[in-house]
């Protein structure tokens, strides 16, 4: 599978609000999990253009990214700031 306890745990370190590997649940490192799940759906999907299914899943996906982001920019605009500059997010 693409995605390992390995990656998780080395993107809950690189984005995590603790910057540890058990942080799970601050909003940074979901966003970071959200983000590489999109990348490789996004990917997945360049080859596989009629699978609508991964479609429907890319899409809720990104919504949940984007409530996500909107509770850090009116929680804590500099984590949100820097976890735009962290991902390359444009929003």
């Amino acid at each position: 599978m693409y995605l390992t306890t390995a990656i998780k745990q080395d993107l809950f370190a690189k984005h995590g609000f603790a910057k540890k590997k058990q942080d799970t649940g601050s909003p940074e490192s979901q966003i970071a999990l959200f983000t590489h799940r999109i990348n490789h759906l996004t990917e997945h999907l360049k080859e596989n253009k009629k699978d609508f299914a991964t479609q429907q899943g890319l899409m809720k996906l990104v919504g949940k990214r984007k409530k996500l982001l909107n509770y850090l920019q009116n929680t804590d605009i500099e984590r949100y700031r820097s976890i735009i500059a962290e991902l390359s997010l444009r929003k």
